[in-house]
């Protein structure tokens, strides 16, 4: 396997973002304040977040044979994306997802797929030397979820990190592909698909974490919003409880992938889980101070400008060569 490589086998979309004061209800409509149209989709996503940090990244994903499609490819490969395994399909459009954002910076998401479904275990297949040859593979649920199971193969079989991010949660995901998977990252109610373990507090999401564990990851990852950051690992009977910046936030979308692509980054430079992951809450909580959603990440040289305590000391030796 290479020695730094991230790849990304996972959706690309269109997001189409409102802005208004308050959510309408069914049948209403209300007057927005502002409107942005960018890259998203959670692959794209987390893809941006590690590569703006300086990791070595490519991306495995289908657009349409549409303006999005094109748009997207560009805004991947200038924030530093490998995109020489980014397709294009005509079986189906470029997905999109039509975000609104109230005054509370709470988000809701209505996405179509389209081209992402046609993201098969022969598009893994037909990657596999890529994959074979990196140091982690990421997957999401915005996917062929056939798909992550035959990208996770093979990485496994060339002892590749394979980390899942489950996310929009299916209570219907199958499983088994857990046996396959290093470590997870999930929220609350997606720790909750899984398991099927109520959460309600910390308490339930710790008990959800050592469940998750037990089901075939290393280490499990819940994160609960402004109450922190669970951490659970095999082997170790501790639970590490991380604790996150309050911060005022203006546009939460996408803050989630932002610390998976940021875990990422630090992981495969060899940062420990627990700075890593610390890091990654604390980079997170940047980008929800911002609008938009992969926009909104921080770059490497801003964090180092203004928040360098962010960073672990061994982050700028791992990583600044890819600047």
């Amino acid at each position: 396997m290479s020695s730094d490589r991230i790849v990304v086998f996972g959706s690309i979309v269109q997001d189409l973002v409102s802005y208004t004061d308050r959510f309408p209800r069914p049948g209403e409509s209300v007057r927005g304040n502002d409107f942005k149209s960018g890259s998203g989709g959670k692959g794209a996503n987390q893809a941006v977040a590690a590569a703006r940090l300086g990791a070595n990244v490519a991306m495995i994903g289908l657009v349409g044979e549409d303006m999005f499609g094109d748009s997207n490819i560009k805004g991947l490969t200038e924030n530093g994306v490998d995109t020489s395994c980014v397709g294009k399909t005509k079986e189906s459009h470029t997905a999109t997802a039509t975000i609104t954002v109230n005054k509370e910076a709470e988000n809701s998401i209505v996405v179509t797929l389209g081209a992402n479904l046609f993201l098969t275990p022969e598009v893994a297949d037909a990657n596999s030397s890529i994959i074979s040859n990196s140091k982690m593979v990421m997957c999401q649920g915005e996917i062929d979820e056939k798909g992550n199971r035959r990208a996770f193969e093979i990485a496994r079989k060339n002892k590749v990190i394979t980390f899942l991010n489950p996310a929009p949660g299916d209570a219907n995901m199958d499983k088994t592909i857990l046996d396959l998977v290093d470590i997870i990252c999930t929220n609350e109610n997606e720790a909750e698909f899984i398991t099927g373990i109520p959460q309600n507090n910390v308490e339930d999401a710790k008990k959800a974490a050592v469940e998750m564990v037990k089901m075939g990851p290393q280490h499990a990852i819940i994160t609960l919003g402004a109450k922190g950051v669970l951490l659970a690992s095999k082997g170790h009977n501790e639970i590490e409880h991380i604790s996150v910046d309050n911060v005022e936030a203006i546009d939460t979308t996408g803050a989630g992938d932002c610390f998976c692509g940021t875990f990422a980054a630090h992981h495969v430079a060899g940062v420990s889980m627990i700075d890593s992951i610390r890091s990654a809450a604390k980079i997170a909580a940047l980008s929800v101070t911002r609008h938009g959603t992969q926009s909104s990440y921080w770059k490497l040289d801003e964090i180092k400008e203004k928040h360098a305590d962010f960073l672990p000391d061994l982050y700028g030796e791992f990583l600044s060569y890819n600047l």
